[in-house]
């Protein structure tokens, strides 16, 4: 079965699969950096499926990796008024950030201590 999660992530509501990347709003991470997605509303591993009361913090992690930095798509905005010889020309490009699902899975909680003197 596939392992899938809903997460908040840049304000927005993602679907996500692990070994897949995603194109999120930029990061503040360099290229090969590893972090975790902290806000899991939804998890299913193997039958299993949880939901958050609103998110599932405690008991699951994500782990992600940074790919590259790249810009989005250019958009040009066209304003003319007619019969007034006035037109503007606006572009933008979105600065994103591609990230790779490495995984998906229940945080080990070990209630072992190993104390060396």
């Amino acid at each position: 079965m596939v392992s899938y999660a809903i997460v908040e992530a840049c304000g927005k509501q993602l679907w996500v699969e692990k070994g897949r990347f995603y194109d999120l709003d930029r990061l503040p991470f360099n290229p090969g950096d590893c972090f975790t997605l902290n806000n899991i509303l939804l998890i299913k591993l193997e039958n299993e499926v949880h939901i958050g009361k609103p998110f599932l913090n405690d008991n699951y992690q994500i782990k992600v990796q940074v790919l590259r930095n790249i810009a989005g798509s250019k958009i040009r905005v066209y304003k003319m008024r007619p019969k007034k010889k006035t037109r503007k020309t606006f572009g933008a490009r979105s600065k994103l950030t591609r990230v790779l699902i490495k995984d998906i899975s229940k945080k080990v909680l070990s209630d072992k201590k190993c104390y060396i003197k």
